[in-house]
């Protein structure tokens, strides 16, 4: 089929057409989108740096953060300069790399929660062979295959609306170019086209869904007879997923798991699954997870220590011998986690010291420091 598409570019209509509205949108989708890179990032750079979170769960969910700042940024950062801008076109081009990544990010999120249900039924309800399952090695072909499909389908679904011709109407009642939309815009009949689409994206959504609630259904029935600290601690886990699940896969299946219909509040609905799940996610992890909240700790107090021993060592001669930052860290590693208080008394005194811009000898810079930092300098056999 030849495509006869006359449409250079898309105009988005967005939310609102009220600025004042349109404003105070630009800054609460700002804050979102901000929480979104800070709180991912935050759990991906904490799953890397702790050894001990280096398990299967949380490789898959360091991939899971990876995709949570994708997805939202193929969307948020032109949404956010529309909200300011009268002119809110997007060219053609740009509509259908939209719609590719969209597509692309948020199928792999799709696939890797799934995962990540499969990997908690087998901890869960097979322990003893969790480790022989759940190896190094089946962990990352089950990662790539997540990034493999979402490429697949999204390939699927840009290359199905490229051989729609687009010449006539050109707003799209979206905040962002997405297939619904875009299909009651084409010049041509969509419902072959259209039953493509449902039975891509929707049954994605839907098969994946219904083999999440599967694995849980199965993780509850499995832990009614243990102990109530295994109990509580599964059901802790599962009520995290299935929080992210429900919030994520309920707008999903809704949009996509129909004809190419288009209502009013399909926008809103869309919010969820491109703006609100991927914010929730760290929070949902972290806040329920406590391996996650005692690694950041850990992690936030070993790299305050590196950089104060730093300082003691090169400005203040407090040290006996030199160590370089990696040797710094080997040793800080196997130290017991510091209260944040103390590191930010022994931070604040070495910086007041700093100020006064003397050297002190060994003694004098003992003497000058709090009883919280001698105690601090003093857990280091060397000083």
């Amino acid at each position: 089929m030849v495509n006869e598409t006359t449409v250079e570019d898309f105009l988005l209509l967005g939310f609102s057409k009220n600025k004042n509205l349109e404003i105070l949108l630009f800054f609460v989708f700002l804050i979102f989108y901000i929480l979104t890179l800070l709180g991912n990032l935050l759990i991906i750079v904490t799953v890397k740096g702790e050894s001990s979170l280096h398990s299967p769960m949380y490789h898959f969910l360091g991939n899971l953060s990876f995709v949570d700042l994708c997805y939202p940024s193929v969307s948020a950062p032109n949404m956010l300069v529309n909200f300011l801008s009268e002119a809110k076109n997007i060219s053609y081009n740009g509509c259908m790399c939209q719609i590719f990544f969209f597509h692309f990010f948020g199928c792999v999120e799709i696939f890797i929660l799934t995962v990540m249900a499969f990997d908690r039924y087998v901890a869960i309800c097979n322990p003893l062979r969790y480790t022989t399952i759940m190896n190094r090695r089946i962990c990352s072909l089950l990662v790539f295959a997540c990034w493999v499909g979402g490429a697949v389908h999204s390939t699927a679904q840009v290359l199905s609306m490229m051989t729609l011709p687009f010449c006539g109407p050109n707003e799209v009642d979206h905040f962002f170019c997405d297939i619904h939309p875009l299909l009651n815009l084409a010049c041509t009949d969509t419902f072959i086209i259209g039953a493509l689409i449902i039975s891509n994206s929707g049954l994605i959504s839907l098969v994946c869904f219904l083999i999440l609630l599967i694995s849980y259904t199965l993780i509850l029935h499995t832990v009614r007879g243990r102990s109530t600290e295994g109990k509580r601690k599964a059901l802790s886990t599962c009520g995290a997923h299935l929080t992210v699940v429900t919030i994520f896969f309920g707008p999903c299946v809704f949009i996509y798991l129909r004809p190419a219909t288009t209502f009013s509040f399909d926008k809103i609905v869309s919010v969820f699954y491109a703006v609100i799940t991927p914010m929730l996610n760290p929070i949902i992890y972290t806040l329920r997870n406590a391996e996650v909240k005692i690694a950041m700790k850990k992690l936030v107090s070993r790299r305050i220590s590196v950089f104060l021993l730093t300082l003691l060592s090169v400005d203040h001669e407090v040290m006996m011998t030199p160590f370089s930052k990696t040797e710094l860290e080997l040793v800080v590693e196997d130290l017991p986690i510091v209260p944040l208080d103390t590191l930010y008394t022994v931070l604040g005194s070495v910086l007041l010291i700093s100020l006064t811009n003397q050297k002190y000898s060994p003694f004098q810079t003992h003497c000058l420091l709090p009883p919280s930092v001698k105690g601090f300098l003093t857990s280091f056999s060397w000083l």
